[in-house]
């Protein structure tokens, strides 16, 4: 069976946007948008409820996150813009695929494990099932490419597997595509400025672990000098960066924010020191985030075009979602009544 090339991805509405949000994501939407019959742009905010959220705030950083999309240059007209909770077909195809998932699945998912940590007891359902609400977020759409990041590969081939055993034991046909991963070469995971070892994150407890979209230029240079790194000397080689997360972290940013790769960065600063580096970074950063900060807090300060856009990306999400989950009511078996 053939389907629309549909691509699909979401960002959470958690806290202010970082340059990983837009390196690993936001940044390759723009370039995706033309490359597909069907491009949809998901504010997640159903899956930011996992945790315990303020409802303002909720509000707020769902408008946030779709300035960044305008501001980064998203085409309402091309694309659609629209928040999560605005098409019920998401919630509702999540509990069909909840009764077609299994338990072992969602128990193999290392994400669940890695946010509960010890107190896996007092996590909300939400946070353990919230694979399957992401899995519904795709299948709603027959979306056949998702951009992802590394963290999130493994989510979507749970969705894979969701869709693949529907289609054997319901459907009896390929009625969902299996949707296809989009990582990126360079910017697939970027990490925190403090520990190269984690993922940069909005939850962090230190502000100078992440580069705000809204930071100041005087800030970016202030992160990036105290940015963390090691004793030694730059590696020579790119196997020499595996035990050097800091410096690898560092190296990746500027290949992502200069289009190139890893080699040719450290290759580019295989010679210089350490502050050279991280001079450089903020000096590239700035370029990068300036104009979108400009843009972004211009998109801002009109809340009602903001939600105009969402409310308009939601009427064209449910036209394409609506009809779908009706045939997923009937493949399964429920009553419709007109």
């Amino acid at each position: 069976m053939s389907f629309t090339n549909c691509v699909l991805s979401g960002v959470q509405p958690t806290g202010a946007l970082h340059l990983g949000n837009y390196l690993g994501a936001i940044k390759n939407f723009v370039a995706l948008q033309s490359d597909y019959e069907q491009s949809l742009y998901c504010v997640v905010d159903q899956h930011a409820i996992t945790v315990s959220q303020n409802p303002e705030e909720l509000r707020k950083n769902v408008r946030s996150v779709a300035a960044a999309y305008l501001a980064a240059g998203i085409d309402p007209k091309q694309s659609a813009i629209f928040n999560q909770s605005a098409v019920s077909a998401h919630t509702q195809l999540a509990w069909v695929l909840n009764c077609v998932a299994r338990l072992g699945w969602l128990n193999r998912m290392t994400q669940f494990k890695e946010k509960a940590g010890k107190n896996k007891e007092n996590a909300s359902i939400g946070l353990y099932t919230y694979p399957i609400l992401m899995a519904a977020d795709i299948l709603c759409y027959k979306a056949t490419h998702v951009p992802v990041g590394a963290d999130q590969k493994q989510h979507l081939e749970l969705a894979r597997d969701i869709a693949t055993r529907f289609n054997l034991e319901h459907a009896g046909y390929d009625f969902f595509p299996l949707p296809e991963p989009l990582i990126g070469e360079t910017a697939m995971r970027i990490m925190s400025l403090r520990d190269g070892t984690k993922k940069m994150s909005k939850s962090d407890p230190s502000d100078y672990a992440r580069i705000h979209l809204t930071d100041s230029d005087e800030d970016i240079i202030k992160k990036f000098k105290k940015a963390k790194t090691d004793g030694g000397e730059m590696p020579a080689t790119i196997e020499e960066l595996e035990e050097r997360p800091e410096i690898k972290n560092l190296l990746t940013l500027h290949a992502a924010m200069t289009n190139g790769t890893l080699a040719k960065s450290l290759t580019e600063f295989k010679s210089q020191n350490f502050s050279t580096l991280k001079s450089t970074l903020a000096d590239i950063t700035i370029e990068v985030v300036r104009p979108f900060r400009i843009e972004m807090t211009k998109v801002l300060e009109d809340t009602d075009y903001i939600d105009t856009i969402l409310q308009e990306g939601a009427m064209k999400a449910r036209a394409i979602a609506s009809p779908i989950v009706k045939d997923v009511y009937d493949i399964m078996g429920f009553l419709a009544f007109k």
